[in-house]
């Protein structure tokens, strides 16, 4: 049986500061419980229809929270999917811990990345080529909005996450920044190193003026007809790809 008191604390947790006060996230949808529950997230709460009891039943009995069925209607009323006639759970949010890269290590930092939509999709693409750490300014989205996590598709779960000052860090990391600017060595010519970290700006002022002197070198993606910019999910994809498919021609052709 759900209680009032359950149902209050799951609708709250819209909220970033209830999220904070509560330390606890939601995310809803099979595919992303089910991997947030395969995952070393401590979640407290599954509620689950009849539907996603017959397709994940063993799931359900290694669960040794609160497991509660429900209707499609309540886990709808619950979330922020006009549909869901599966699965939501709740989980407490991680201590944010900083994140030390070794001299073999890639990473993404985000300089004030607003857009949820952006971020999680940014977290796709990261658990997509590879890359498990992500460096976020303060400024940018909370890593638990449900947008979030929704758009990185279970991805949140393998990626390791660090909000702080990005100019104290990155000057404090021993590692090369390659800032991503509308005016910069073509990727296409660009060396890339073993490590780096690749650095995006905000989606619309770009890279702050602090970081800029932080960049080793600024990249650029070479335009081929008349759009003024890429979306900053899109371009860290295409830097991604080109970071790994030169790795992967170096390991082919060793000097």
């Amino acid at each position: 049986m759900l209680s009032k008191n359950t149902l209050k604390f799951i609708k709250s947790l819209h909220q970033k500061k209830f999220r904070k006060q509560e330390n606890a996230f939601f995310v809803e949808g099979g595919k992303n419980v089910t991997e947030l529950l395969a995952s070393n997230f401590q979640v407290s709460h599954l509620l689950f229809t009849s539907k996603f009891a017959d397709e994940n039943q063993s799931v359900i009995n290694k669960f040794t929270g609160e497991a509660i069925e429900v209707n499609q209607k309540t886990l709808e009323s619950l979330g922020s999917f006009q549909t869901n006639d599966s699965a939501l759970a709740v989980a407490s949010i991680k201590s944010n811990e900083r994140i030390e890269l070794s001299s073999n290590d890639w990473a993404i930092a985000l300089d004030d990345v607003r857009d949820p939509g952006n971020l999680g999709t940014i977290i796709r693409i990261s658990d997509w080529y590879g890359i498990n750490n992500i460096i976020l300014s303060n400024e940018s989205a909370d890593f638990y909005n449900p947008k979030v996590l929704h758009a990185s598709m279970g991805s949140f779960t393998r990626v390791n996450i660090f909000y702080t000052d990005l100019k104290p860090y990155l000057m404090a990391s021993k590692l090369p920044v390659y800032g991503a600017f509308l005016e910069g060595e073509n990727i296409y010519k660009q060396g890339f190193g073993k490590s780096g970290i690749i650095l995006m700006g905000n989606e619309s002022k770009g890279i702050s003026d602090n970081l800029e002197k932080l960049v080793n070198q600024k990249i650029t993606i070479p335009r081929f007809g008349n759009a003024e910019s890429l979306n900053v999910a899109v371009a860290t994809a295409i830097i991604c790809d080109n970071v790994r498919r030169q790795s992967f021609l170096n390991s082919q052709n060793p000097q």
